[in-house]
């Protein structure tokens, strides 16, 4: 009982002085108790250009954004801006986007100070049987109250900005992402489009192969007729025209559903595109001039977005380690109240409240440990992620270039094949006019004409979707839309 008068005088005696002292040694034993997130890791390293092979710098300026002009054809460039338009798939990553841009701008609302205004009327009895002495108790009585009130955190440690710059690291990725559902999107219409167009070409060829047939099958009944051939030579050449009719039905099949799928990839009634046969390309990208460089990783949409992902993990690091450290929060508060509304005016009826307030965390049973481990090992988790999508992005554009190359090589041999051949058939005819050979002759040499132009039609059709792979393997043209995320992008650090 003694004991407490004395320290309360001894307390008062030596003042502010030891006040000082006192608090310093409790806040020190505060922060001793606290956990700490010990040092930094490292991480897993992201892959650079050397890693991929990649050269220091493209040779070539970037792709055009509408890439597809190349090709030359109005129709395709129509039905890619039908599809990026209104497809479905794009629309949904496109809100997606606009979700995270919305998520960030919420979270770096809290790092600005917070001001709210509040009313409040109300109209009550009070019981008798409380703290309210009569003539209250027992009473009926309007009461009423105005505030405003203000609140900030300030962000001494960083917490709240890493949070605000992991959700716009994520919007920026959601960005991306959505930029490679365009690419992907004009892609595939591409495809198919070539693809269609690739089946109407061998069905004209298919059809002129049937006719060659029925004219095969009527020269052997007039070499039956005249004793020139046996039954042996018409039943085979009899059996030869079902066998070309089943190829252009098969053909009208695949006809049929390259159309219904590109009037879904350009969000159009299943039977839109019925009558729709285009016709190959001869022009579209070409190899020359490409080169995988190092700004491959900043071109393509997939890799930002991947690199962006990364950026959000180490700023969610960087929140957790702030959260062992304390969060203070400021907060007043000014207003009106009375019981009685013709009072409320009145200067009696002011109110006010200030103070800090301090959350220290100090026992937490490992919570922040754990959580920041799990942060860490996120980051781990999408720089692999990164890693993969810039080897599978490397590789589609090194195998893309090497095809368009080889393709163009290809069709070079391919053309003087199919000269040879109709130079052949050209002979053919002529001793055939001659009466130098029979017409038999003449059907074959054609017969070999017909197989190079379908040899020449899929080799212009691989070469036009090649184009198409090229394109979309170097980015469609997309350029990162920050300096930013040029950087984060194209150069990434080890």
């Amino acid at each position: 009982m003694n004991r407490s008068p004395s320290f309360v005088i001894s307390w008062r005696r030596h003042g502010a002085a030891r006040s000082a002292r006192v608090a310093a040694a409790a806040l020190l034993a505060i922060l001793a108790g606290c956990a700490l997130p010990g040092p930094e890791q490292a991480g897993a390293p992201l892959f650079g250009a050397e890693r991929t092979g990649l050269a220091a710098q493209a040779d070539a300026a970037p792709l055009a954004g509408d890439w597809w002009q190349s090709f030359e054809d109005a129709e395709l460039s129509r039905l890619i801006g039908q599809a990026l338009a209104a497809h479905p798939t794009l629309a949904q990553a496109q809100a997606r986007a606009a979700q995270a841009r919305a998520m960030a701008d919420m979270v770096h609302s809290a790092t600005s100070p917070q001001a709210n205004l509040g009313v409040n009327v109300t109209r009550q009895r009070f019981t008798e049987n409380s703290i309210y002495p009569p003539p209250y108790g027992g009473g009926v009585y309007n009461s009423g109250a105005l505030d405003a009130a203000l609140s900030w955190s300030p962000d001494f440690f960083g917490r709240l900005d890493a949070q605000w710059t992991a959700q716009l690291d994520q919007a920026h990725a959601a960005e991306a992402d959505a930029a490679a559902a365009r690419l992907t999107l004009a892609g595939q219409v591409s495809r198919v489009y070539l693809q269609l167009g690739r089946l109407a070409a061998q069905k004209k060829v298919a059809e002129r192969t049937l006719a060659q047939r029925e004219e095969m099958l009527g020269l052997t009944r007039q070499r039956v007729t005249a004793g020139l051939d046996t039954a042996l030579e018409l039943t085979q050449s009899e059996g030869a025209l079902p066998d070309a009719r089943n190829q252009i039905e098969a053909l009208n099949e695949q006809i049929m559903l390259a159309r219904h799928a590109l009037a879904a990839l350009t969000a159009q009634p299943v039977n839109a595109l019925d009558g729709l046969s285009p016709t190959l390309p001869s022009a579209g990208l070409g190899a020359g001039g490409h080169r995988l460089g190092a700004d491959l990783l900043g071109r393509r949409p997939d890799i930002a977005a991947a690199r962006w992902r990364v950026e959000a993990a180490g700023a969610n690091i960087r929140s957790a380690r702030a959260e062992f450290y304390p969060d203070i929060e400021l907060s007043g508060l000014v207003g009106l109240s009375s019981l009685g509304l013709n009072n409320l005016f009145e200067a009696g009826s002011r109110e006010w409240s200030l103070g800090p307030a301090l959350h220290l965390p100090l026992f937490e049973g490992g919570r922040l440990t754990a959580q920041l481990s799990g942060r860490e090992a996120e980051r781990d988790a999408v720089v692999a992620q990164y890693n993969a999508t810039v080897l599978t992005a490397v590789r589609e554009a090194a195998d893309a270039l090497g095809s368009v190359q080889s393709l163009e090589r290809q069709q070079t041999e391919q053309a003087a094949a199919l000269a040879s051949a109709e130079k052949a058939w050209q002979i053919a005819r002529d001793r055939y006019r001659a009466g130098l050979t029979n017409y038999l002759g003449v059907l074959n040499a054609e017969s070999q004409w017909l197989a190079q132009q379908r040899a020449a039609v899929d080799l212009q059709a691989r070469r036009a979707t090649a184009a198409v792979d090229l394109a979309t393997a170097l980015g469609g043209g997309w350029q990162a839309e920050s300096a930013r995320t040029a950087a984060a992008t194209s150069t990434p650090t080890p």
